[in-house]
This record gives C-alpha cells, structure tokens and sequence, in this order.
C-alpha cells in the first residue's frame, strides 16, 4: 500500500501540473503565448509539487490538432528514481513513465 500510494502521489501531482499550466495558459491570445505561459508556469512551479524532481518531467503544449478551439498540455514524467521500486520485489508495479494531460477551451464561448 506504502510504494501505490507514493505512486500514486506523484500521479496526482503530474495530473495538478497539467490542470494548472492549462488553466495558466488560457490567459494566452495564440499557441505562441500560450506555449509561454506553460513553460513558465512549469519552470517556476513544478518543483512545489510532491514527488516531483523537475528534472525527469517533460511536457508539450499545442492547439489541439483534432480540434482547433482546445489546448492541450500534456506531461511526461519519469518516475524511476521514486522509492518504491524495490521496496517488496515480485508486487507487480506500474509503469516507469507516469503521462498526463490536460485540455482548455480557448477563444471565448
């Protein structure tokens, strides 16, 4: 129960990271600001979350391709330096890489 719960810790946090660099990001006028937004956001805000070490986090962020009124952030953490990976060997673990996103409705209504 202790390693799930740390997992799933740290995949609560990179969820919160997306959801709030989503929001940030709405304040944008195009991909370019928004973009911005985003990375200033997870550059100046990142390393507040619990177990989150920023420098095994990567992310993008991008008008949505499938539809051009949402943004989407998504985040890409590697999670093998958590102290749960050999905490009780032959427990079947989840995946190494936790990924995330997160989408906003941009322009208006």
């Amino acid at each position: 129960m202790v390693a799930y719960g740390i997992y799933f810790g740290a995949a609560n946090s990179i969820q919160q990271i997306a959801a709030d660099a989503a929001r940030t990001a709405i304040a944008g006028l195009n991909q370019t600001e928004r973009q911005t937004l985003v990375t200033s956001f997870v550059t100046n805000n990142a390393g507040g979350y619990p177990f989150v070490d920023v420098s095994k986090l990567t992310y993008q962020a991008n008008d949505s391709t499938a539809d051009g009124s949402q943004f989407v952030v998504s985040i890409q953490y590697d999670a093998r330096n958590l102290p749960i990976w050999n905490l009780f060997p032959g427990i079947a673990m989840p995946g190494t890489t936790i990924r995330r996103q997160s989408t906003i409705r941009v322009g208006g209504i």
